[in-house]
């Protein structure tokens, strides 16, 4: 069995077409856990509501969108904007909505680049 390493994919028209480089779902509250990943080697609790997501294979670059959910503990929906701290390796997620960082019961974290 061997492995195919692409730095992009393209269209038939020569236009790149992007896909997901990393994604996980993982238990925000307590001890943090992965409940399922892809290009994701770890999760850094930096507090309450701060998360910092680490990527097994690291980014090209900065330049990616991440996309964020979460499920609070009172059960409503709401998202956990990125910080602003991207880089190749990680990117750093917390919790605004409420003007105070808060644990989330399911967060999931989507780059695409």
């Amino acid at each position: 069995m061997s492995t195919a390493k692409f730095n992009t994919w393209q269209n038939p028209d020569g236009t790149e077409n992007y896909k997901c480089r990393a994604w996980v779902n993982f238990n925000g509250t307590g001890t943090v856990a992965i409940r399922g990943s892809g290009n994701v080697s770890s999760i850094t609790d930096n507090g309450a509501g701060d998360y910092t997501i680490n990527f097994t294979t690291a980014m090209p670059d900065a330049n990616y969108a991440a996309t964020v959910t979460a499920t609070y503990n009172g059960g409503s929906w709401g998202t956990l904007p990125a910080s602003g701290t991207y880089t190749s390796s990680a990117v750093k997620v917390g919790n605004a909505g409420t003007g105070a960082f808060v644990d989330a019961a399911t967060v999931n974290v989507a780059v695409f680049r």
